[in-house]
């Protein structure tokens, strides 16, 4: 399945603003979803492509295992040990108040970091291959997480991001 997403998704660079200036997301990606599964972050409003038959397969998947529905997948292509994902929380708008965010990871190990806003405790998670990590509830309000870069050598990793928008 990584192969075939590496190969059929159209990857894209993302500009966003970052303190006024332009910046390029040290990562590919590429949104799918419903046709009203209109998102913006970071400034940016992205019109989602239609779902491939592989991110189908993936979604109903998910949806198996998290008994949720999904009607929007942003792909992250990390394309070695330098991409990344800086420290965020997902809380827009769009999301709801409580986002569910079902994380599917393929391809190379990667960390995921989470640090609590109020204590700055930390938690470590390597996600390897086929891992599936769910953030909900009160996460996203209480917590922020990023990928970081990394000194070791590491191979290609997509990393798919099952949401629920809601029409604002």
């Amino acid at each position: 399945m990584f192969d075939a997403l590496l190969s059929s998704l159209p990857w894209s660079e993302e500009i966003y603003e970052l303190f006024g200036k332009p910046v390029c997301a040290p990562r590919r990606v590429s949104w799918h979803g419903n046709p009203d599964a209109i998102y913006t972050y970071s400034g940016v409003t992205h019109a989602p492509r239609p779902w491939t038959p592989e991110l189908l397969e993936i979604k109903h998947r998910v949806e198996q295992a998290t008994q949720r529905t999904y009607n929007s997948v942003l792909a992250n292509l990390y394309r070695d040990h330098r991409d990344s994902m800086g420290w965020h929380a997902d809380k827009e708008r769009e999301l709801g108040p409580e986002p569910f965010i079902a994380s599917l990871s393929l391809g190379a190990t990667r960390l995921f970091r989470a640090q609590h806003k109020k204590s700055g405790t930390k938690i470590d998670v390597p996600l390897g291959s086929g891992s599936l990590l769910v953030m909900s509830g009160p996460f996203q309000r209480h917590w922020k997480h990023s990928v970081p870069k990394t000194r070791i050598a590491a191979a290609a990793r997509i990393n798919l991001t099952f949401r629920e928008i809601y029409s604002t």
